[in-house]
């Protein structure tokens, strides 16, 4: 039976646990949940990072506006990302590849053809691509999504089965309940439309997202008929536990 398709998109806050540096805990146990689904699902991921990678130990100089300085940290950033991966991911029996891709890239039939095919050839010999924004070259997603829209649009384009956006909530919430203790998760939606007034615009700490721009995601996916579900990347398990149902989460569908 074919394995389903899984695309994980991991942000910066849950790459991070909420934290100034890279969580390797954090990638770590991504992996150990990869490996233990590796029987029933293949997986492609989307992870932002490359700029908070570079923050833990560098600090640059410019006159230049702060994007240009963004683009900058995520070139020195980039690389300790994947040798993170790489080595949290080897020791689990993992192999990582990396694939950098820009908004350009979907808006050229070749492009497309490329990417597919590439893509297809790594998950057939067991690698995991690991995709980022070329930041170095576009800026899109920087200043806004922190990836959300690049992870809808690989998301299609690869028939995926499932797009799981791991956040820092468990899903999205009720507007009504979206300051009590223990905020009330919206398990199910359907309508699009009628979530986005549920949903306000609050960005995370490193992230340039927010749920706004998830829902924007989401609605690229569902338009290919492809699930959607947000979940919180901050716990442990958070993969094994959504695909048993065992924790509340936000299923788009």
């Amino acid at each position: 039976m074919a394995k389903k398709r899984i695309l994980l998109k991991i942000g910066s806050n849950t790459l991070t646990k909420e934290t100034n540096h890279i969580s390797r805990g954090k990638i770590e146990d991504i992996g150990i949940q990869i490996a233990a689904l590796n029987d029933d699902y293949e997986f492609v991921i989307v992870s932002s990072g490359a700029i908070a990678a570079a923050k833990q130990f560098v600090k640059l100089e410019s006159k230049g506006k702060e994007i240009i300085v963004k683009q900058a940290l995520a070139s020195i950033g980039q690389p300790h990302l994947m040798r993170i991966f790489h080595e949290n991911f080897k020791d689990l029996g993992l192999l990582t590849s990396q694939c950098l891709l820009s908004y350009s890239d979907f808006e050229k039939e070749q492009s497309k053809v490329n990417i597919v095919n590439t893509i297809n050839v790594l998950i057939e010999n067991n690698y995991i691509p690991i995709i980022n924004e070329n930041d170095t070259v576009a800026t899109d997603e920087i200043q806004f999504g922190d990836n959300d829209k690049l992870a809808a649009l690989t998301a299609v384009l690869l028939n995926v089965d499932i797009l799981i956006i791991a956040t820092n909530t468990n899903g999205i919430y009720t507007k009504a309940s979206i300051h009590d203790a223990a905020p009330e998760t919206i398990l199910q939606v359907n309508d699009l439309a009628l979530m986005a007034q549920e949903v306000g615009d609050s960005k995370s700490s490193h992230g340039t997202g927010g749920m706004q721009s998830k829902i924007e995601a989401a609605a690229i996916a569902k338009a290919a008929n492809i699930e959607t579900w947000i979940v919180n990347g901050l716990k442990d398990d958070f993969i094994l536990n959504a695909i048993k149902n065992s924790i509340p989460f936000t299923k788009i569908v």
